[in-house]
């Protein structure tokens, strides 16, 4: 089940909002739990007892810590935390890798052997790294341990954030799970954000995705340069809005049902570095990495060389984190790589250079970094690179260029602006700088609503696409 599924949308949705609304405020809980583990089992039933298990050793790791850190033990708190951590990632290990392993040993070493490939639990990336930051924050004393088990277990399994986050650390949903406040401004506020959302995935995203997948099953030999280039800025566009949209519908979620989450997307694409731009983009994530593995290792108050140690590691270990593919390797490395430039090679001289100019080179360097996301294979991303810079093309322009830009030119330039925060400052100056704007508010949501159920009723189903990680 997907946010963006009419079954979500008219069901499972609504019956939930209803029930949250009547039920006494200790009952709230249980029923978001229940709707959790429903929204999980939806997609991979086989794994509810499973996911039981993961909730329940974690919960019981969390207290144990807790006790030995109060016995004075912090040697055995220590051994407590290093065993949950191996256990959470040797269970995503073998979900996410196993099989990738698997692929590079028979190629090594000429071994013939195989696995059954396993569906994987909806939102084991991104429950796995709830679970990992709540065990270190315990054990830094960052927060306290789960004394509730029905709160812990919302906690992990809280379906607005279940799928493709945003990775929430226990100590912010901590104070929300015992007591949240919610009335009809905040309900209000969080329905916008998750129609915002709805429509950047219903109609911006999936929209783009069908010049994409378009243009990407041409053949290699049929691809000119502008072809190329129009196939990497519709999939930037594409995962952009779909992921910020995913993200709006969560946060909308959450916030419809009292929670208080962060914003995960703050316009990537007008960032003037790349350093800027994954302060930007899947800014959780970006969090996360920093703050238990980046900062752990030292940080950046450490040498030279051992800072370069350290973004080289939470690059790769980015890379890796989003699949099991050499492409998603190379790519963490590749940013790794531009940070490293940024930060000690060309530090000076990027400052002396005009800010459009080095927006323009952010953007490219974002655009050549996306053609590794979205091939298959490094071999088939440098051939798409070398189709956009005029190597082996079809010529410059052709037909085919022409009939996909034709085609989502509007859409294109819809999405163009829809990504730079003018955009929003805009359309709150239209629908909320007055009294009167209000009913000018009602009718454009209405109107995005209806726009979107149209796009959900004639469209194939489309699931957003950071699912696959």
């Amino acid at each position: 089940m997907a946010f963006n599924d009419l079954s979500f949308l008219f069901i499972f949705f609504p019956a939930i909002v209803l029930l949250h609304a009547i039920m006494p405020r200790p009952g709230k809980n249980i029923l978001l739990l229940l709707a959790s583990l429903v929204f999980f089992s939806w997609g991979t039933p086989e794994y509810l007892f499973l996911l039981a298990l993961i909730i329940l050793f974690n919960y019981f790791s969390g207290l144990q810590m807790a006790a030995q850190k109060k016995a004075d033990n912090p040697m055995g708190a220590k051994r407590t935390l290093i065993t949950s951590v191996v256990v959470n990632v040797l269970l995503l290990g073998f979900f996410k890798y196993w099989g990738f392993l698997l692929e590079n040993i028979n190629a090594v070493f000429g071994a013939s052997f195989s696995s059954r490939p396993l569906p994987m639990p909806i939102g084991v990336s991104f429950f796995t790294f709830s679970i990992l930051s709540y065990l270190y924050d315990v054990y830094r004393d960052r927060a306290p341990a789960a004394r509730n088990l029905l709160q812990f277990s919302l906690y992990v399994t809280f379906f607005p954030k279940l799928v493709s986050g945003p990775i929430v650390q226990y100590a912010v949903m901590e104070e929300q799970l015992k007591s949240r406040t919610l009335n009809r401004i905040t309900f209000g506020t969080g329905a916008r954000l998750f129609l915002i959302g709805l429509s950047k995935k219903v109609l911006l995203a999936n929209t783009l995705g069908t010049t994409f997948y378009g243009v990407t099953a041409l053949p290699s030999g049929d691809i000119s340069v502008m072809t190329a280039w129009l196939g990497t800025i519709t999939y930037a566009l594409m995962l952009y809005f779909d992921f910020s949209g995913y993200s709006d519908m969560a946060i909308g979620l959450a916030q419809m049902f009292g929670f208080q989450f962060e914003k995960n997307f703050d316009y990537p694409y007008v960032s003037s570095s790349i350093a800027e731009f994954w302060r930007r983009w899947h800014i959780s994530l970006g969090s996360w990495f920093r703050d238990y593995v980046y900062i752990p290792l030292g940080g950046s108050r450490v040498s030279t060389w051992k800072i370069i140690r350290n973004l080289l590691v939470v690059w790769s270990l980015t890379g890796i984190w989003h699949g099991a593919n050499w492409n998603f390797i190379f790519w963490g490395l590749y940013y790794g790589g531009l940070l490293i430039l940024e930060k000690f090679v060309l530090k000076n001289v990027l400052e002396k250079i005009p800010g459009f100019v080095r927006h323009i080179t952010t953007l490219l360097l974002v655009l050549i970094g996306w053609v590794f996301f979205f091939s298959p294979s490094l071999g088939s991303a440098f051939l798409w690179l070398s189709r956009m810079f005029g190597m082996g093309a079809n010529g410059f322009v052709d037909g085919t260029a022409r009939y996909y830009l034709s085609g989502c030119f509007l859409v294109l330039v819809i999405s163009v602006i829809g990504a730079l925060p003018v955009c929003a400052k805009l359309g709150n100056g239209l629908l909320y700088g007055s009294r009167r704007s209000v009913y000018l508010s009602m009718v454009w949501y209405a109107v995005l609503l209806m726009l979107c159920i149209a796009g959900m009723m004639v469209s194939t189903y489309s699931s957003f696409l950071y699912f696959q990680f």
